[in-house]
């Protein structure tokens, strides 16, 4: 009997089952309607509990592009997590739908709603963590890159957040040499390093975590940044705007990086903080086929997960 497998952090996938997730992606990519797991249709549950544009659409998108019918509940409009609990919701949802998606805050409700489901649970972004983001990421560099491995990434900007935590966890994974850079108190925590170590011990990656974005930004293949004022943190805008600003990803930052590099950025974004217009508009911007590539690499976790869960059947895949 096949164990159920959920996608709650980026460490959720081995080096190769990444690898496998992405070779599927770029597999769906080609073939838009090939892959039909949710044949019947069946239905898969997506809980936003924050708002959300390319998560909400990527996923809307692609539960129908596999055959299925997305249910797309807003917290308002749920009693999960206040009203009930999330174990019993988590017995009940199993009994009605074939996987369930969730953009919450505590990673800890996620955790809580995976042990008590029978089908696959997917983390589309945690405070924690924002594992999904992290597959459209690396599908899009290998498009632009190919081999994923060698390869330096380096993140700039606050560094304690969720998009810090899963490039330094995904990146590692993929064999990838991840530089994060921030300001003294605003980089990763222990726990999350010493993760990233462990695993990159197992891929041939490297950690390196500075306060010194020249020195991080050195010979970068791909270069990444997110908001500097996440959800939630809106008191903190002008301090935070003051606190980042020698983190930005400016054309006078990018000469240290390689001048083949490729920018990242999930989105939104917010041109003259974070990001300079001429960078996020200019060539080496790949902003665009990430955004898109979300709904390839959610489809492909999606799939990866029901066929390894024993819940679906595709000849085409090797788990």
């Amino acid at each position: 009997m096949s164990t159920t497998r959920h996608f709650l952090t980026d460490l959720d996938f081995s080096q190769a089952e990444q690898t496998k997730v992405l070779d599927l992606a770029l597999a769906m990519k080609a073939d838009k309607y090939g892959y039909t797991p949710y044949a019947g249709p069946q239905t898969v549950a997506v809980f936003f509990d924050k708002t959300s544009t390319r998560t909400r659409v990527s996923f809307h998108a692609g539960i129908a592009e596999l055959g299925g019918s997305p249910l797309i509940i807003n917290s308002a409009e749920s009693q999960l997590g206040h009203k009930e609990s999330i174990s019993d919701s988590a017995k009940v949802l199993e009994r009605m739908v074939s996987t369930i998606v969730w953009r919450t805050y505590a990673q800890s409700g996620l955790e809580e709603m995976a042990q008590n489901s029978s089908v696959p649970v997917i983390n589309a972004l945690s405070d924690d963590y924002h594992p999904c983001q992290l597959i459209a990421d690396l599908l899009t560099v290998r498009e632009h890159k190919g081999a994923l491995a060698g390869l330096k990434m380096t993140y700039l900007g606050d560094a304690a957040n969720n998009m810090a935590n899963s490039y330094l966890l995904a990146g590692v994974t993929a064999g990838m040499h991840v530089a994060i850079a921030g300001p003294e108190g605003y980089l990763p925590a222990d726990s999350i390093v010493a993760a990233a170590k462990e695993r990159a011990a197992l891929t041939g990656g490297s950690v390196t975590i500075t306060t010194d974005a020249a020195a991080a930004l050195q010979d970068a293949d791909v270069v990444a940044t997110d908001t500097w004022v996440s959800m939630g943190q809106e008191e903190e805008k002008e301090a935070r705007l003051s606190l980042f600003t020698d983190y930005s990803v400016t054309s006078a930052a990018m000469k240290h990086a390689k001048d083949d590099a490729i920018v990242l950025h999930c989105l939104p974004a917010y041109r003259g903080y974070e990001i300079e217009a001429d960078v996020i508009d200019g060539p080496q911007s790949v902003v665009f086929d990430e955004a898109e590539n979300r709904v390839h690499a959610q489809k492909a976790v999606m799939t990866w997960l029901m066929v390894a869960s024993g819940l679906a059947e595709d000849a085409r895949m090797e788990l």
